[in-house]
């Protein structure tokens, strides 16, 4: 009879957030699935847990992935832990619970810390519809597009961003949203130096145009509001349908996209949207 996966969330910050269960399960499971092994020892030590631990990350998955599901399906039970965070969101666990969902093993959540969720909550913008967005390209250009992709979004938006990454990321979507877009940066979020900034991104712009980066982060940018949408003809719909696409948006969310932005006709706009191409 094959074992189980079990995704344990880990604390992004502050050891105490890491709940009674997840500590008995890690302590149940055959053996551990680490992101980075030197980093998990710290966190298996200092709640006494001795398990064997393998390596499974984003350069070594094309093999760690089976060879893991193999053990799996041997009977053994495995505990998947990142570095922090939930296993599998915007994370290399995404490809494993596929590889195991694919094959009938059990994978099951073990819930905890997920700095995106916490940093929307306490962003002071709208919770009740977001869009989670990770990490943007490093590359310039890439980051621009993927940028003017969610230039229609009228949800709010959360990102993750490094700190040597954040002056350029934050020029661009004040440039692309608008210098007054509401924004949140969250940093470094249940440790010592935790801090909320809520301000718009021209000011966060400025800001940080005389104060070094310091800490991870997480932006929290104001959808964008139904007034700040310009009333467009269906030709201007068709083509702004298509810069989209061009972004990298598959068809139907970029038809989506402006049609609830513009109330523009669905079908109509993805009937001509198809036959401009």
């Amino acid at each position: 009879m094959a074992g189980t996966l079990y995704l344990v969330a880990t604390p992004i910050g502050n050891l105490g957030d890491f709940s009674p269960r997840a500590v008995e399960t890690l302590r149940q499971a055959d053996f551990i699935a680490a992101e980075d092994t030197r980093v998990s020892v710290k966190l298996l030590n200092h709640f006494d847990i001795k398990k064997p631990m393998v390596s499974y990350h984003e350069h070594n998955k094309a093999a760690a992935g089976p060879a893991v599901l193999e053990r799996i399906l041997a009977g053994e039970t495995c505990a998947l832990v990142t570095d922090a965070g939930m296993p599998a969101i915007s994370d290399p666990g995404e490809d494993l619970v596929r590889l195991c969902a694919e094959n009938g093993v059990t994978v099951q959540a073990i819930p905890g810390c997920c700095a995106a969720v916490s940093a929307l909550a306490v962003s002071g913008l709208p919770t009740g519809r977001f869009t989670f967005e990770g990490f943007l390209s490093a590359r310039p250009q890439e980051r621009r597009e993927q940028l003017k992709a969610l230039s229609g979004e009228t949800r709010t938006m959360v990102f993750h961003e490094a700190p040597h990454k954040l002056r350029p990321t934050l020029a661009d979507m004040a440039a692309i949203f608008g210098p007054d877009r509401p924004v949140a940066l969250c940093r470094e979020l249940t440790k010592l130096h935790e801090d909320t900034m809520r301000t718009t991104l021209g000011d966060a712009v400025a800001y940080y145009d005389h104060n070094e980066p310091r800490g991870e982060y997480v932006l929290v940018v104001a959808g964008r509001t139904a007034d700040a949408a310009p009333a467009l003809t269906l030709a201007e719909g068709v083509a702004r349908v298509l810069a989209l696409r061009a972004g990298g948006m598959k068809m139907k969310e970029a038809v989506r996209v402006t049609a609830d932005d513009t109330g523009l006709n669905r079908n109509e706009l993805y009937q001509a949207a198809l036959n401009a191409q």
